[in-house]
């Protein structure tokens, strides 16, 4: 739909039939940062983000385009090269205790019969499901989990490879297998995933064993359906519908519905424009009520922290914050001073969702008045007006995502319940 008015329209409808649901409420956590303890921004981790993000959405766009066609690609899309950042020699010398902040949400799920347990990060802007395998026998595996098939009587090795590059030169790749996934209760019998015996060196300091896809079919590497459209397919959740509440103390994913105690009034739903990307049309970006971009897309991706924008439309936001300035420019990042008072909001042709100074803020520069923006301009390749929303936005929001309606909601998170 491409007008205000039909947008209005499009929420009503998926507002009257989205339902709240009895679902499955599975709590998680947030891992690791780009911001230290003493809230410094970490342009290391920063950077490492920024290439994984890059080539995450590489690998989504050939995906879309072997499994869709190049129809099925935004307006403008591009396949870029491979972005390369080596983190080896820089992770020597960093101290991981001090990250507690950002950058991945992670909470636990089983594999087999009997269950296998892996601490996964929860990703909207993924298809697919791997975990490390008992396969994999180098040091970067030695502190992971490992699913080993042979130890689950519902096991089934299928045709074909799985195979993603990373930014620091190396791969995730294994076997292709089918098995029992559960997650919070939600059973789905013959999931397919990969249980990969090669590992990128940028999982093998990071406290989780795989990535849990929570995206679209058209984006699958594995070229199969997702866990939770399966769960839909096989009648193991009430309605196809599943929430996010990311917050740093407190989060969940709700599969099945959502949870009403975490958030207030009614969710606003609006359509999705995309077989691959929970994408959402007719988006509005503003700067302290003043509109800096419209009629843009929006994707909605929990698996980066950071707000990526056209470098054209990110620019023109920050010279609208006073004494701004480019701090990274390979990677189109921005400081700004920390006690500038900034209202950022999205708009779908409801309510304006803002981003909290709190969430838009990545950590301190080096000069300790000055903060870096979670907004880059740094190009993921996704199309002509494209924005991607990272948690940066979703924590300050419940989010909804339906199956049933092909639409994202939004709506205030219920701070009190939160704290509570």
């Amino acid at each position: 739909m491409s007008t205000k008015s039909s947008i209005i329209i499009s929420v009503l409808v998926a507002a009257a039939s989205t339902a709240s649901g009895s679902g499955i409420r599975v709590p998680f956590a947030k891992r690791h940062g780009l911001s230290t303890r003493d809230g410094q921004f970490d342009h290391h981790m920063a950077k490492r983000q920024i290439a994984r993000d890059v080539n995450k959405h590489r690998r989504n766009l050939i995906n879309i385009e072997q499994n869709a066609g190049p129809s099925a690609l935004n307006k403008g899309a591009q396949i870029l090269p491979v972005a390369q950042y080596s983190t080896l020699s820089k992770r020597q010398s960093v101290n991981l205790t001090d990250y507690d902040t950002d950058s991945y949400w992670a909470g636990n799920i089983s594999i087999g019969t009997p269950g296998m347990t892996f601490n996964v990060d929860f990703d909207t802007g993924s298809a697919d499901l791997w975990v490390t395998s008992s396969s994999c026998t180098s040091d970067l595996c030695s502190s992971k989990d490992r699913y080993d098939p042979s130890a689950s009587s519902t096991s089934q090795l299928q045709d074909g490879e799985f195979f993603i590059q990373y930014a620091d030169e190396s791969n995730v790749e294994g076997p292709i297998y089918t098995d029992v996934v559960s997650v919070g209760g939600v059973s789905v019998t013959n999931q397919y995933f990969s249980p990969v015996f090669n590992l990128s060196t940028q999982f093998a300091t990071e406290a989780v064993d795989g990535i849990f896809g929570l995206g679209l079919s058209a984006a699958s590497t594995l070229q199969q359906t997702p866990f939770f459209l399966n769960a839909i397919e096989q009648s193991v959740v009430q309605t196809g519908v599943f929430g996010l509440m990311l917050t740093r103390n407190s989060s969940e994913i709700y599969l099945g519905g959502t949870n009403t105690s975490l958030y207030e009034g009614d969710l606003e739903y609006h359509t999705i424009n995309s077989t691959a990307f929970w994408q959402l049309p007719d988006s509005v970006l503003s700067l302290n009520s003043a509109i800096i971009a419209s009629n843009i897309s929006t994707i909605i991706d929990s698996g980066t922290s950071i707000i990526y924008g056209p470098a054209e439309q990110v620019a023109a936001l920050y010279s609208n914050i006073e004494d701004s300035a480019v701090f990274d420019s390979e990677n189109a990042l921005y400081s700004y001073p920390c006690d500038t008072t900034l209202d950022i909001a999205f708009n779908w042709g409801g309510a304006n969702f803002a981003v909290s100074a709190e969430n838009f803020n990545m950590g301190m520069a080096e000069d300790s008045t000055r903060c870096i923006g979670a907004i880059s301009g740094r190009p993921l390749g996704l199309g002509d007006d494209t924005w991607l929303l990272g948690d940066s936005f979703m924590k300050n929001v419940y989010t909804a995502f339906s199956v049933d309606d092909l639409a994202v909601g939004f709506a205030p998170l219920n701070t009190s319940a939160i704290s509570s």
